[in-house]
């Protein structure tokens, strides 16, 4: 699976969609914090904590994550997006 992940200056995220990351993560998705966005579908998960979590659910299901990197020199839209709601429900 080929994943986007944005940085800028001060931050990073993995883009993935909400529907892949409840499959892949399960019970675990609950654990998402505030701190990744989302817009539409799709979910951008702060690279400390939640993308971490989300690799490593992935990791634990043998799937493979291909990453591909893309780096600005301004900050990210991705900050102006909405904060996560993992209690969203998915439509």
């Amino acid at each position: 699976m080929k994943l986007q992940f944005t940085s800028d200056p001060g931050h990073g995220w993995l883009h993935v969609k909400r529907t892949v990351a409840q499959d892949i993560m399960g019970k675990k998705f609950k654990q998402l914090t505030f701190f990744s966005y989302q817009r539409g579908q799709t979910i951008y998960l702060e690279e400390d904590q939640d993308a971490a979590l989300f690799l490593e659910c992935a990791k634990e299901k043998n799937i493979d994550i291909e990453i591909s990197p893309k780096y600005t020199e301004r900050y990210s839209q991705i900050r102006s997006y909405e904060s996560l709601n993992v209690n969203l429900v998915s439509v």
